[in-house]
């Protein structure tokens, strides 16, 4: 445990970021199972009308540095390839 008053401030910022963290890795990773589901069941209108979604969770996880930019922007151009290729 954290003996000194900066550390203990530490400790705190580190839980919060952590919880902060977790609930955009969760956000972008639904979002994109969201709109694989609906490819994979050929459901293309409503996999094009979730990728605003899953675009904007993705983007915000990358600002946030929960996932590499280039990651980001690999899985946007992933998700639109999968879409593209069921048409």
């Amino acid at each position: 445990m954290p003996i000194t008053k900066s550390a203990k401030k530490a400790l705190r910022q580190a839980e919060r970021r952590a919880v902060q963290n977790t609930a955009r890795r969760n956000a972008y990773k639904t979002a994109v199972k969201r709109v694989r589901q609906h490819v994979a069941a050929k459901r293309i209108a409503d996999a094009e009308k979730m990728i605003p979604e899953a675009y904007q969770a993705i983007d915000k996880a990358a600002k946030t540095n929960v996932i590499n930019k280039a990651a980001a922007a690999r899985m946007k151009s992933r998700l639109m390839a999968a879409i593209h290729k069921a048409k």
